[in-house]
């Protein structure tokens, strides 16, 4: 028993003279934690290195610097939400030693939710794979995807009727439309190429290279950058002449990141998205990301409408146009008969 208790002081003695700047005690790796609060960081130091100060950095932003080792409380306010990396540089006679790990911001509080009302019931041509849809003086801007089917088209809301159309080439799945001045803009699904079209005549002038996101997905103009989603949780935000990506947000909720992020629509300084294959629309704050409202449409469309297994992939909300005008908002999906004007409704 002596022999074992002399072994077990000697190695105790052994490990802490080795132990050295190792690890976070807190918080653990992948924490979420609300916007708005404080987390605690708590460093395992070790005890054969002088610790002058330490200084912590949330990614690349310096929050605070310390001369001792005491646990500290951090501040997430003005942080955009999602994945952010937290270093602690330790400095000992001039040299720094970094200790990494990740945490995420969450939006502080559960989104808004919202139900519908039905105003108005719109036609709608069944040939036209819903892909990105607009309003502007009176008419609908739809862009109509699938390979060998793709266009562009403007439509007269009342009837329904197709006034122009530009076809898109049988090689390109056309994406997501926004309208920027007197153009339009097109993106393609994985082509890695986006269109520009005049306005007035709907023809094409130019083309771009796309290769900000996987794959081109939703458009929208908030009158100063274009907004776009590629199927991730990010909205990316891109030069309005250029069209190369100039930031990005990405979008949670209170409990964590909404993926497949698809058509885009900028209302009344907020971004409205459909989630692609479910019945809602995200309402996000452009500045951090946060989820601020979902609208659930679910029953806006006969669930029975298609009827073969291949037609049920057509049963999916994508489509959101304002009318800013006279504050009207529509929604509509892929082939279906319908535009809908809608009405919010807080549950």
């Amino acid at each position: 028993m002596f022999i074992a208790i002399i072994i077990a002081f000697v190695s105790s003695c052994k490990d802490d003279k080795t132990n050295t700047y190792r690890s976070f005690l807190s918080p653990m790796i992948g924490l979420n934690v609300p916007v708005g609060n404080e987390f605690e960081v708590k460093i395992q130091f070790g005890n054969d290195k002088k610790v002058d100060s330490v200084v912590y950095l949330i990614d690349t932003a310096r929050v605070i610097s310390k001369t001792d080792t005491a646990a500290i409380k951090l501040k997430t306010e003005g942080f955009k939400l999602g994945s952010h990396i937290l270093t602690a540089k330790i400095y000992n006679g001039g040299e720094a030693e970094d200790l990494t790990t990740n945490i995420n911001f969450l939006a502080a509080q559960a989104p808004v939710e919202y139900t519908y009302k039905v105003i108005k019931t719109l036609p709608h041509d069944t040939s036209s794979y819903v892909e990105g849809l607009e309003f502007h003086d009176g008419f609908f801007y739809e862009s109509a995807g699938d390979y060998g089917h793709s266009s562009l088209r403007k439509v007269e809301p009342s009837t329904g009727k197709i006034v122009q159309s530009t076809p898109v080439d049988k090689q390109y799945f056309a994406e997501g439309i926004t309208v920027i001045g007197n153009k339009i803009i097109q993106l393609t699904y994985r082509e890695k190429v986006g269109f520009v079209y005049d306005k007035a005549t709907m023809k094409k002038l130019s083309e771009f290279s796309y290769t900000t996101g996987r794959e081109g997905w939703g458009l929208a103009f908030d009158g100063e950058k274009v907004l776009n989603t590629d199927g991730s949780n990010t909205i990316f935000f891109l030069d309005k002449d250029k069209y190369n990506r100039i930031g990005a947000i990405d979008v949670y909720d209170n409990k964590g990141p909404i993926q497949n992020l698809n058509e885009l629509e900028f209302i009344d300084g907020k971004i409205y998205a459909n989630v692609y294959t479910t019945n809602e629309i995200l309402i996000i704050n452009p500045d951090n990301g946060a989820v601020e409202g979902k609208i659930d449409l679910t029953g806006i469309f006969p669930s029975d409408y298609f009827k073969t297994e291949d037609e049920k992939a057509n049963n999916v909300l994508n489509g959101i146009a304002y009318d800013k005008a006279t504050k009207r908002l529509f929604v509509t999906g892929k082939k279906w008969p319908h535009i809908y004007q809608i009405q919010m409704i807080k549950k």
